[in-house]
Protein backbone atom coordinates (compact mmCIF):
# COMPACT_ATOMS: atom_id res chain seq x y z
CA UNK A 1 0.00 0.00 0.00
CA UNK A 2 1.55 3.03 -0.92
CA UNK A 3 1.39 6.27 1.35
CA UNK A 4 -0.05 9.81 1.26
CA UNK A 5 0.03 13.21 3.11
CA UNK A 6 -2.51 15.45 3.37
CA UNK A 7 -1.83 19.17 4.26
CA UNK A 8 -3.86 21.69 6.32
CA UNK A 9 -3.68 25.73 5.71
CA UNK A 10 -6.33 27.95 7.21
CA UNK A 11 -6.85 31.54 6.20
CA UNK A 12 -9.66 34.05 6.81
CA UNK A 13 -11.91 36.31 5.28
CA UNK A 14 -14.74 38.68 6.50
CA UNK A 15 -18.04 39.87 4.72
CA UNK A 16 -21.51 39.87 5.35
CA UNK A 17 -24.21 38.04 3.75
CA UNK A 18 -28.01 37.38 4.19
CA UNK A 19 -29.59 34.02 4.11
CA UNK A 20 -32.34 33.86 1.60
CA UNK A 21 -35.59 32.21 2.69
CA UNK A 22 -34.41 31.71 6.22
CA UNK A 23 -37.43 32.84 8.16
CA UNK A 24 -35.41 33.66 11.14
CA UNK A 25 -32.93 36.63 11.78
CA UNK A 26 -30.28 34.95 9.30
CA UNK A 27 -32.14 37.18 6.55
CA UNK A 28 -31.40 40.09 7.40
CA UNK A 29 -27.82 41.25 7.02
CA UNK A 30 -25.06 40.61 9.23
CA UNK A 31 -21.70 39.72 9.18
CA UNK A 32 -19.09 37.29 9.69
CA UNK A 33 -15.22 36.69 10.07
CA UNK A 34 -15.18 33.24 8.44
CA UNK A 35 -12.41 30.62 8.44
CA UNK A 36 -11.43 29.02 5.94
CA UNK A 37 -9.38 25.45 5.60
CA UNK A 38 -8.12 23.80 2.78
CA UNK A 39 -6.90 20.42 2.76
CA UNK A 40 -4.25 19.10 -0.62
CA UNK A 41 -3.05 15.65 -0.85
CA UNK A 42 -0.66 14.08 -3.13
CA UNK A 43 1.51 10.80 -3.13
CA UNK A 44 4.31 12.11 -4.10
CA UNK A 45 7.22 14.65 -2.41
CA UNK A 46 9.28 16.93 -4.30
CA UNK A 47 12.83 15.18 -4.76
CA UNK A 48 14.97 18.95 -4.15
CA UNK A 49 12.99 19.47 -0.93
CA UNK A 50 11.08 16.60 -0.14
CA UNK A 51 7.61 18.17 0.33
CA UNK A 52 4.35 17.41 -1.14
CA UNK A 53 4.17 21.37 -1.65
CA UNK A 54 5.08 24.42 -0.01
CA UNK A 55 2.15 25.90 2.39
CA UNK A 56 2.77 29.33 1.16
CA UNK A 57 2.27 28.49 -2.61
CA UNK A 58 -1.43 26.92 -1.17
CA UNK A 59 -2.00 30.09 1.29
CA UNK A 60 -1.01 32.52 -1.98
CA UNK A 61 -3.56 30.60 -4.13
CA UNK A 62 -6.39 30.42 -1.56
CA UNK A 63 -5.94 33.94 -0.44
CA UNK A 64 -6.68 34.57 -4.27
CA UNK A 65 -9.97 32.82 -4.28
CA UNK A 66 -10.49 34.88 -0.85
CA UNK A 67 -10.04 38.41 -2.70
CA UNK A 68 -12.86 37.88 -4.90
CA UNK A 69 -14.94 37.46 -1.07
CA UNK A 70 -13.56 39.44 1.56
CA UNK A 71 -14.93 42.82 2.77
CA UNK A 72 -17.86 42.19 0.36
CA UNK A 73 -21.51 41.87 0.76
CA UNK A 74 -21.77 38.33 -0.74
CA UNK A 75 -25.45 38.70 -2.37
CA UNK A 76 -23.58 40.87 -4.39
CA UNK A 77 -20.75 38.82 -5.37
CA UNK A 78 -21.26 36.05 -8.26
CA UNK A 79 -22.74 33.68 -8.13
CA UNK A 80 -24.44 34.12 -4.43
CA UNK A 81 -26.45 37.09 -6.40
CA UNK A 82 -28.33 33.91 -7.52
CA UNK A 83 -27.69 31.24 -4.55
CA UNK A 84 -27.42 31.52 -1.12
CA UNK A 85 -23.73 32.58 0.37
CA UNK A 86 -24.26 29.96 3.49
CA UNK A 87 -21.51 28.16 4.40
CA UNK A 88 -21.92 25.58 2.50
CA UNK A 89 -22.02 27.11 -0.90
CA UNK A 90 -19.09 29.21 0.24
CA UNK A 91 -16.90 26.16 0.39
CA UNK A 92 -18.00 24.78 -2.96
CA UNK A 93 -17.37 27.85 -4.55
CA UNK A 94 -14.11 28.02 -2.96
CA UNK A 95 -13.24 24.82 -4.02
CA UNK A 96 -14.24 25.33 -7.52
CA UNK A 97 -11.83 28.12 -7.64
CA UNK A 98 -9.07 26.19 -6.70
CA UNK A 99 -9.31 22.75 -7.84
CA UNK A 100 -8.18 23.65 -11.19
CA UNK A 101 -5.24 25.84 -10.46
CA UNK A 102 -3.42 22.92 -7.97
CA UNK A 103 0.41 22.24 -8.30
CA UNK A 104 1.00 19.32 -10.96
CA UNK A 105 1.44 16.28 -8.39
CA UNK A 106 -1.36 17.98 -5.76
CA UNK A 107 -4.85 17.13 -5.61
CA UNK A 108 -7.09 19.10 -3.76
CA UNK A 109 -9.02 17.05 -1.15
CA UNK A 110 -11.70 19.12 0.92
CA UNK A 111 -12.72 22.74 1.42
CA UNK A 112 -14.52 23.82 4.96
CA UNK A 113 -15.82 26.95 5.87
CA UNK A 114 -17.33 28.16 9.41
CA UNK A 115 -18.82 30.99 10.35
CA UNK A 116 -17.66 30.31 13.95
CA UNK A 117 -15.41 27.77 15.70
CA UNK A 118 -18.52 25.51 16.81
CA UNK A 119 -19.40 24.73 13.07
CA UNK A 120 -18.31 24.02 9.80
CA UNK A 121 -19.45 23.41 6.22
CA UNK A 122 -16.83 21.01 4.13
CA UNK A 123 -17.26 20.50 0.28
CA UNK A 124 -15.36 17.74 -1.74
CA UNK A 125 -15.65 16.06 -4.84
CA UNK A 126 -15.08 12.25 -5.29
Amino acid sequence: MAGKWKLTITQDFSSSHQLRNYGGKCENMHGHNFGVEVVVEGDRLDNRVEYLVDFKEIKRRTKAVLEKLDHKHLNDVPPFTDINPSSENLARFIYQELADDMPENVRLAEVSVSEKDSSKATYWEE
